[in-house]
Formats: structure tokens, sequence, C-alpha cells
């Protein structure tokens, strides 16, 4: 399993979105800080769930980070997230 599923996985099992997509971004970053050569250093997430229901984006951005804590200690360089809760 890839970074990406892994992921995807770790959100999906706890959270039970209603939308997910979990995005490489690495190939943007080429050069940068913390980018490798095999990449899967940069995502972005986007996810809706009811999980999120009345919290706020700080909340959010938080559950998600300790989510995926052991991913980010093991060379995921940037995370961005766009959260929220379904309309």
């Amino acid at each position: 399993m890839n970074t990406k599923e892994r992921i995807a996985k770790r959100l999906g099992d706890a959270l039970a979105p209603e939308s997910l997509d979990v995005i490489d971004e690495s190939h943007l970053h080429k050069g940068h800080a913390g980018a490798r050569p095999g990449g899967e250093t940069h995502y972005r997430v986007r996810i809706t769930t009811n999980a999120f229901r009345g919290k706020s984006r700080i909340d959010m951005h938080r559950a998600i980070n300790a989510l995926l804590a052991d991913e980010l200690a093991a060379g995921v360089h940037a995370l961005a997230i766009e959260a929220k809760a379904p309309a």
C-alpha cells in the first residue's frame, strides 16, 4: 500500500466520509524543501464528513493531522487540507 492509499484508508476508516479525495501533488514540488526523488511527499486532502459537523476549521485540521501523524512523521512533508461537513 502506498502513502496515498494509507492516507485514504486511515481517514476513511476513522471519519466515514461522504466524499474523500487524496491527491499526490509531489510532482508540483520538485526541487522544493521536503521533496524526494520518489515523490510521496506533498498531498492535498479534500474531505466531507458528518464527523466535522459543528467543528471549527482548526478542529477539523487538528483531527486530520492527528489521524495522519504517523504518515507525517514518516516523510509526508506537506498536507493541504480542504475539510467540511455536508451542507
